[in-house]
């Protein structure tokens, strides 16, 4: 419980330590647990869409660092559970920035612990429904240098905002020098079943109800960039780009491509994609 503020009120299920749990990790409590196994008994390819997004986080920044990016703005980044970006971007380059951004206290004071004073991470409490006060923080200004390429993260969060949620993407998709990239993964609206009203359902329970778009709506928060194949092996940015995300790029690694759970709604209605500033269409 050191990493959990005294005033956090711990009878509420949080959307963020739901994930967590679904991931496998330590960092929840009762009432999260409760309110995901309520999920997972309805739907259990609920924790194989959470699987297969973290996969997809893992292959977008080693895209990034393919590309010669090495520092990462994460936003909306949740608890640094297993699989997140320092380890990911660590394991390639030493030397690779990385700022996590979340409003959620648990998850800020876990990674401050987790992180102590190292040096090319650190991590603030902020809303991202104020992009302004993101980029101007000094730990933004000290770690991320906009004038050269970086990987913003909207991993797994913008489905939790309610409203016109491009008025947030748009504010860094201007802050970021061309050859940068923006990764978003994001739960779509579709043909509704049983199980997926159920699960809306019980996140309505949370501070952070579901806010499902359709396809076109969050490709459009790609604006002007250019969308990444899905198929690595495409030469030419004409063929599919936002896709299921265990359908984007997968690897030897990945467990939930071509399984029979990648057929379930919550993986095929889990919508990811790169896009490149300046690339050219």
């Amino acid at each position: 419980m050191s990493w959990a503020p005294a005033e956090l009120d711990l009878t509420r299920p949080n959307a963020a330590r739901m994930y967590d749990y679904f991931l496998g990790g330590s960092h929840n409590f009762a009432a999260d647990r409760r309110a995901a196994d309520a999920v997972l008994a309805v739907a259990p390819h609920v924790a194989d869409a959470a699987r297969a997004n973290r996969a997809f986080l893992r292959r977008a920044v080693h895209y990034a660092l393919q590309q010669g990016i090495h520092q990462f703005l994460d936003l909306g980044s949740g608890i640094p559970t297993v699989g997140n970006v320092h380890d990911i971007a660590h394991h390639v380059n030493a030397d690779a920035r990385v700022l996590y951004v979340d409003v959620e206290p648990v998850a800020v004071a876990h990674a401050r612990a987790l992180l102590g004073d190292h040096p090319f991470v650190d991590v603030i409490q902020a809303d991202i429904c104020f992009p302004d006060f993101i980029l101007q923080n000094p730990a933004t200004q000290r770690l991320i240098d906009l004038t050269r390429p970086v990987a913003v993260l909207f991993v797994s969060v913008l489905h939790f905002i309610p409203g016109d949620v491009d008025a947030i993407v748009e504010p860094f998709r201007a802050a970021m020098s061309p050859g940068s990239a923006l990764v978003i993964s994001h739960a779509a609206s579709g043909t509704t079943t049983a199980e997926t009203e159920e699960v809306q359902r019980l996140y309505q329970r949370t501070p952070t109800p579901l806010q499902l778009r359709s396809a076109a709506d969050i490709e459009a928060l790609f604006g002007d960039f250019t969308m990444l194949p899905a198929n690595r092996s495409t030469v030419r940015a004409s063929g599919t780009a936002l896709v299921p995300v265990a359908q984007w790029r997968p690897d030897a690694d990945d467990q939930v491509a071509g399984s029979p759970a990648s057929a379930s709604p919550f993986l095929v209605r889990f919508l990811g994609s790169v896009g490149i500033k300046g690339a050219g269409r």
